[in-house]
């Protein structure tokens, strides 16, 4: 029988060698034709009596098997539940009746049947649903690389391991370890799989498939585990064993901390944990179904792939790219000015496989981002992530100078000099009496219109934004804004350049602070007004965590710094006169900058207040200034105004045309400023709870705590006619 994504060889001991190698796609996973052909093949397995045993393998280079095709989960629609729970267990049961032979559980411990052999040579990667093949079949060689990564990450779409993998890694590696991974969705390398006890052998990479095929040889009659007589789960398990509740306990007190319990697929995978521990493994992989099933049928689960997956990777495709537009090869990239930002686009710029010619002011000054880099891959070096050879070759892509003329033969410029108009306004001048006349002039600035910095440039069409995050090499987002002049070329350059830099893009409108400057200053400063107001600054904190922020707000202005801040009110102020709009934080800004000097961590301390070990605390001193009212909000109403100040924020955004698309203000969200993932976005929450909803709550905030809270009309109208943004785009 032949196989359109895997193909079989039997050799002459009968042992078929299986090798997934789905065709047109640069990694193994699991979609419907591979599901479709391995529950074929087990069938031909079980009855093919010249079939000895089977050695599952893959093609590619790029990995054994990467899991299931999340845009086949994404798109998965059913009429009812019973319908979406048997197209759950399809891969679930295939891969049992594989383990088993298709024989009983029954038939198997009583030792009157046993299953043919089937080992996995995991030649690459094997993560989600191609550890869950691995773990069914009865062996498992790796290769010995420590690159290779092994793990179940669904928690991280929302979702949990639905091929038996919440039943078997427990039953190899014992709860504990188990739980840990699956609850994490962390990756772990060969030799620790192996020392947990879920990979069997680790052997060089030739090696695997004559280890695997060995093994099956010499094993005609094989059966897992938990299907053999006396089998105990190591470490123990079940309701009354001494040494599991502890187990039980404790990883619901660790899944609580690391989750705030806005994860559905955590505490849906506590329960396949501790439900499965107590049954057969037949009823307990049907539990784990029933789970998966309720999961991949809720909204937070499809929200999740769909922005983190589906939308994620088609914006980092070049969803935005304009049609037609050649590409752009770019060897040689010029940056201006090797401050924090221009040395962290010098290595993301170096690293993407490009040389970098970054120009200062001074060769000591243009130093400054060789040194940034060479800390960097020197610590590279010493971790055993990048060897010398490789470090060398990359700092020689990296070339300072302090000499204009040296950018003479660059394929795009991208600016990150001071944020001050006239200094750009220079270096733009500057440069492009230097360059080709076709190259693109990218600038980096976090707030300045990019339309008023084009006005400087004698090829406006040729003039593009790029918004990169600090830390550069750690952040990844990447905000790209037209200006009101700028052509097709410069889009389609930019979104070239991130391609090989690899961040997540989103073109935004040019309007004062983008997209992601606009919404999190209020988020900011709603929390700072609660300071004013005398809510405790620890509730403040503690409420945006709990809602699933990755830090508190204060923390976080106190780490771009409260003078920031206060500078760009000033400059805002100076700018918009009689038009200026104030927030309501003037006078704490005042107080903290200019009275008290508290202008964040870079300047001493803040809110907090920072010890020379690292560590930081509350200001105890804050109370003298902004005393606590005797009436606490209780948690639940700081969350609230805490998430909505954010989503009205977006919302305006969305609006106002300044993201055109849910899907862009739900990736920037996300990987921004680091919003509460759980959602899918906040554009994917307003859908979720209700567009009425939303704005009927929106409405009671602003009634209590100001117009800040009022929706846009357009949300109205969209609340009014029972519409969702996501399926009007």
């Amino acid at each position: 029988m032949t196989y359109e994504t895997f193909s079989v060889d039997i050799d002459s001991d009968g042992i078929a060698l299986v090798t997934i190698d789905l065709p047109g796609q640069s990694m193994n996973v699991w979609n419907q034709a591979l599901i479709t052909d391995f529950k074929a093949f087990v069938e031909e397995l079980i009855s093919k009596d010249d079939i000895k045993g089977a050695v599952i393998t893959s093609g590619k280079k790029s990995g054994f098997l990467a899991g299931a095709d999340l845009n086949m989960l994404g798109a998965s629609k059913a009429a009812s539940m019973a319908e979406a729970f048997e197209s759950a267990w399809e891969l679930n049961g295939m891969l049992r009746r594989m383990e088993t032979g298709g024989n009983s559980a029954k038939d198997l411990l009583k030792g009157t049947a046993h299953a043919k052999p089937v080992a996995c040579a995991l030649n690459g990667l094997a993560l989600g649903g191609g550890l869950e093949l691995a773990l069914a079949c009865h062996y498992r060689v790796c290769a010995d690389n420590p690159k290779i990564q092994l793990g179940l990450p669904e928690v991280q779409v929302g979702l949990l391991p639905g091929g038996g993998g919440t039943q078997r890694l427990p039953r190899l590696a014992g709860l504990q370890a188990a739980g840990m991974m699956i609850m994490t969705g962390a990756p772990t390398n060969p030799q620790a799989a192996k020392a947990q006890g879920f990979i069997d052998e680790v052997v060089p990479a030739a090696d695997v498939i004559a280890k695997a095929k060995e093994w099956v040889k010499a094993n005609p009659k094989a059966s897992a585990p938990w299907d053999k007589k006396g089998y105990k789960f190591p470490g123990g398990a079940g309701s009354m064993d001494p040494r599991a509740v502890p187990l039980y306990l404790g990883s619901s007190a660790i899944a609580l901390k690391q989750s705030k319990g806005n994860f559905e697929a955590v505490k849906a995978i506590l329960s396949c944990l501790y439900e499965g521990s107590m049954l057969p493994m037949d009823t307990a992989l049907r539990v784990e179904s029933k789970y998966f099933t309720k999961l991949l049928s809720g909204p937070q689960a499809k929200n999740m792939i769909r922005t983190l997956f589906i939308n994620k990777q088609a914006a980092e495709k070049g969803a935005a790219r304009p049609k037609g537009v050649p590409p752009t090869e770019l060897k040689t990239v010029g940056v201006l000015g090797a401050g924090l930002m221009g040395s962290g686009i010098t290595h993301v710029t170096a690293k993407g496989g490009m040389n970098v010619i970054v120009l200062d002011r001074s060769m000591e000054e243009a130093q400054k981002a060789v040194a940034y880099s060479q800390k960097i891959v020197d610590k590279g070096v010493k971790r055993g992530k990048m060897t010398q050879e490789k470090a060398d070759a990359f700092m020689a892509r990296i070339k300072p100078t302090d000499n204009y003329d040296d950018l003479k033969d660059v394929d795009l410029i991208i600016e990150a000099v001071f944020e001050r108009p006239d200094i750009k306004a220079d270096v733009i001048k500057k440069t492009e009496a230097v360059i080709g006349k076709d190259v693109v002039f990218a600038s980096n600035t976090s707030t300045l219109p990019i339309t008023g910095l084009a006005k400087n440039s004698s090829r406006p069409d040729q003039f593009i934004g790029m918004h990169f995050f600090s830390p550069v090499e750690r952040m990844p987002l990447l905000e790209i804004i037209p200006g009101a002049e700028t052509g097709d070329k410069a889009l389609a350059v930019a979104l070239d350049y991130n391609a090989r830099i690899r961040k997540t893009p989103i073109v935004v409108k040019d309007v004062r602070g983008f997209y992601t400057n606009r919404v999190f200053p209020p988020y900011a400063n709603e929390a700072m007004l609660m300071v004013a107001e005398g809510v405790k600054p620890a509730l403040i904190e503690n409420a945006a965590i709990a809602m699933g922020m990755p830090i508190g707000p204060l923390a976080v202005v106190d780490e771009t710094t409260l003078q920031l801040g206060y500078d760009i009110m000033t400059s805002t102020k100076e700018e918009l006169g009689d038009a200026y709009v104030p927030s309501g934080t003037e006078e704490l800004m005042d107080i903290m900058v200019k009275q008290i000097d508290r202008r964040g961590r870079r300047f001493g301390g803040g809110f907090y207040e920072y010890a020379d070990d690292g560590s930081k605390k509350l200001w105890p001193g804050l109370a003298d200034h902004f005393p606590l009212a005797e009436q606490q909000p209780d948690v639940e109403e700081v969350k609230q105004r805490l998430m909505f100040i954010q989503l009205i924020a977006t919302a305006q955004c969305f609006d106002e045309g300044v993201v055109s698309d849910p899907q862009s203000a739900d990736l920037g969200a996300i990987f921004g400023w680091g919003f509460a993932p759980w959602t899918g976005g906040p554009m994917s929450h307003i859908d979720t709870m209700g567009v009425d909803n939303f704005v009927r709550l929106a409405d009671n905030l602003a009634q209590k705590h100001g117009e800040r809270f009022k929706p846009p009309m357009s949300f109205r109208a969209k609340a009014d006619a029972g519409e969702t943004f996501y399926k009007a785009a």
